[in-house]
């Protein structure tokens, strides 16, 4: 089984193609700078030189033909046909209280998803794009949203309700949603490999930190709070967000600088956290490279973040009860040794101290106290694949399991390669029995299709007719 890991933004549209037997990764890429005559494709198929080109590409449909273009690229291509492309998975940034699971793609699911563009209105908007050049690019092709809220759908009233007047949650649903959903499960369920015990008997902490930054406190398996609000803004300082402040401070400061509400909107998100902080950057490599030169203003930053950090780990350590694992992940927790340490530091007496010697070396487990500190390279488009090939193997069982004659009645929409064989087949022998081409195509494509669901096909293209031979006239005289 292949299937299509897609993150469609709002200028780009980031991709992995993935076999699923052995979950290798055959390509990935990402097309930049989507509406613009000079967009930037990147693509690095399995065991060849990456491509870098500029192109103009102008809408995500078109975005996601290149995609395919080259992944079945004469030369530079992974695979022949579109037909092996099985199917396809979608990052999805929100699904509101809707979903608490990935979940195949229908008219339902994407008027939910549409419905949620007001908490996404920067995401959701761009994940349907993203759906529906595949629904035409792809026709047939099944379609699976893996939601980044879904996996805090499990935390409690208790911590997903602010202390607003409680109409404005039935009114607005306004609550913490939480994001980075995939990648706290994933490193989660690593996690628990890793010490090889049961997820249901862990307790851990997952430290999600790349330029967006959360926390989940995850108890057998289930988060149980998040850092993350009704938007990515709250919680840890990130890269450019400010996280948690005095709510009091944003009409403070609308008043004081006459803002507008987008305005501060911007402020808050795009031009606070780190690169407010120190002026200069919002890259922690950077950053660390400035302190360690004698700048305060740099150290001064990551103090800050660490700090924030450190808070929210004692924080749900409170929560939990205890600890088993801290994981760190995200660009930053996978390769900053430094903010390790910094978190880490004087922690001891709860149980978590890190080996300097491991730290330095980047190992995986860097643990030298009760509570393990693992460090693990989080793989959100591999969780999407696995949550897909899941959807659709269930999906697989549960046709095997109904009778022929109703399996027969379920309308089956070919794929365009599936089309041109079944008309092949039906040129061969015009008179066949819908019956037996439906056999005989059946053991060409590989899977099970019904000879309803060929006439229907046959009738869309016209070619239920066998054609007429005109009889030959003989003149009287």
């Amino acid at each position: 089984m292949k299937i299509l890991v897609l993150n469609s933004g709002s200028s780009s549209v980031k991709f992995q193609l993935i076999r699923m037997e052995d979950e290798s990764l055959m390509a990935k890429g990402i097309v930049e700078k989507i509406g613009s005559s000079d967009a930037i494709i990147t693509y690095q198929p399995e065991g060849k030189h990456k491509i870098r080109e500029i192109r103009e590409v102008l809408n995500h449909s078109l975005a996601i033909e290149m995609v395919l273009s080259l992944l079945l690229h004469p030369q530079h291509g992974v695979i022949r046909d579109k037909g092996e492309i099985d199917g396809i998975g979608h990052r999805i940034v929100h699904g509101g209280e809707d979903f608490s699971a990935s979940t195949l793609i229908t008219d339902k699911v994407k008027a939910s998803i549409r419905k949620c563009i007001q908490f996404a209105p920067l995401h959701n908007p761009h994940n349907l794009k993203g759906i529906e050049a595949c629904e035409t690019l792809l026709p047939g092709v099944p379609q699976v949203g893996v939601f980044d809220t879904a996996f805090h759908q499990t935390i409690p009233p208790k911590a997903f309700i602010y202390g607003l007047p409680f109409a404005l949650y039935k009114k607005l649903s306004i609550r913490r949603y939480g994001f980075h959903g995939t990648s706290h499960s994933y490193v989660a369920h690593r996690a628990a490999e890793m010490l090889k015990r049961p997820i249901q008997d862990l307790k851990i902490i997952t430290c999600h930190l790349g330029n967006g930054a959360s926390i989940t406190a995850v108890d057998g398996g289930k988060s149980v709070d998040t850092t993350m609000g009704f938007t990515p803004l709250e919680g840890l300082v990130m890269g450019t967000r400010c996280g948690s402040i005095d709510p009091a401070l944003v009409p403070y400061i609308m008043e004081r600088e006459k803002l507008g509400t987008k305005e501060i909107d911007s402020i808050m998100n795009k031009n606070s956290g780190m690169l407010g902080l120190t002026e200069t950057s919002n890259d922690m490599r950077e950053i660390e490279e400035e302190a360690s030169r004698g700048s305060e203003r740099h150290k001064l930053a990551i103090e800050i973040y660490c700090h924030h950090i450190k808070k929210y780990i004692g924080a749900y350590m409170a929560e939990l009860g205890r600890v088993d694992a801290v994981v760190f992940t995200g660009g930053i927790g996978e390769n900053s040794r430094y903010v390790r340490r910094l978190i880490t530091d004087g922690m001891s007496e709860y149980g978590i101290a890190i080996d300097p010697h491991k730290n330095e070396k980047n190992e995986r487990d860097i643990s030298a106290g009760r509570v393990k500190i693992l460090v693990i390279p989080t793989n959100e488009e591999l969780a999407i694949a696995r949550d897909t090939q899941r959807i659709l193997q269930s999906l697989e069982k549960k046709e095997t399991v109904r009778p022929a004659e109703v399996a027969e009645k379920r309308p089956t929409v070919f794929r365009p390669a599936e089309t041109a064989k079944l008309v092949q087949l039906w040129a061969q022998n015009p008179k066949a029995e819908f019956a037996s081409l439906a056999a005989q195509l059946s053991q060409e494509i590989g899977r099970s299709v019904g000879k309803d669901a060929v006439e229907k096909e046959l009738e869309r293209l016209c070619l239920t007719k066998v054609p007429e031979i005109p009889k030959k006239t003989h003149k009287t005289s």
